[in-house]
């Protein structure tokens, strides 16, 4: 008799049906697919909102494999990731966590932002990331062999590293790498028109106004506009609202409380929509 993490119909709730629209930057697709061809864990850094998750989903959808995901905080133990012992009506039972269930039943299992999680949590992750591929439930007594299709992936921004937010050297060097970032202007267009069914030329000074943002990194602005954001301005415009309250509404205010930085994007927004 299958488990419930093993029957086909909890193997089904994590498959991704809908192809989740992609479009290809580099040679990231060809990357991914020999890592996991390998079974070997990957490491994808860039900054936020430049479509890490959606590349992942992506590629799950891709290789037709179930994917759990699971985003990362500073409060997350380590029993969040494997599992606990619950009390119910006829004692204590065990659930199994999402980084469990991925390795039983052969998903890739995605922890984004790895690094928001405490150090003593994500050592748990270790046995997995080499030629064990085991995980260890200390609590519950039990070894587990990762199932032949299971594979680990994290990402993080790199551009919010310092001493207390970093993944150490002997995690970092368990993974194989990728390094993404914000598309290219014109590819950057196509993303905006496609995801948000926006006007060509619309698309494209939204993406003129996120490029000016860019430029004000480290500059006062911490991280700069992202195409998420892009997306989010174009949907807003596509429900009557004008293009510059959508503007001020989805590409300043989220970004910045600076009242410089904020005027400086506020021109940048009326000249490029004059």
């Amino acid at each position: 008799m299958p488990t419930p993490d093993t029957d086909p119909k909890t193997i089904e709730q994590y498959k991704i049906t809908k192809q989740p629209f992609y479009f290809e930057q580099s040679n990231e697709v060809e990357l991914y697919t020999a890592a996991y061809a390998s079974r070997l864990p990957i490491m994808i850094k860039g900054p936020t909102g430049c479509g890490k998750s959606r590349f992942v989903e992506h590629m799950a959808w891709k290789l037709g494999k179930p994917l759990i995901t699971v985003a990362c905080n500073e409060d997350m133990t380590a029993s969040d990731l494997v599992g606990r012992y619950l009390l119910d009506a006829n004692g204590t039972k065990w659930l199994d966590g999402p980084l469990t269930v991925a390795a039983r039943i052969g998903a890739i299992c995605y922890l984004d932002e790895i690094v928001e999680a405490r150090q003593d949590t994500t050592v748990v992750i270790h046995p997995l990331t080499d030629h064990r591929r085991q995980l260890p439930l200390d609590k519950k007594g039990e070894l587990i062999d990762a199932h032949p299709d299971f594979q680990l992936v994290i990402s993080y921004n790199p551009g919010y590293q310092s001493l207390m937010k970093d993944l150490k050297q002997s995690t970092k060097q368990r993974f194989t790498g990728i390094d993404f970032d914000y598309p290219a202007q014109s590819v950057e267009v196509s993303i905006v028109e496609k995801e948000a069914g926006i006007d060509p030329s619309v698309a494209k000074n939204l993406v003129k106004i996120a490029h000016s943002a860019r430029n004000l990194k480290g500059h006062g602005l911490d991280e700069g506009i992202s195409t998420r954001l892009l997306v989010y301005a174009a949907q807003l415009i596509n429900q009557g609202i004008d293009v510059k309250a959508a503007c001020r509404m989805a590409l300043v205010c989220p970004i910045t409380d600076d009242e410089d930085i904020r005027t400086t994007l506020h021109h940048a927004i009326d000249s490029i929509f004059e």
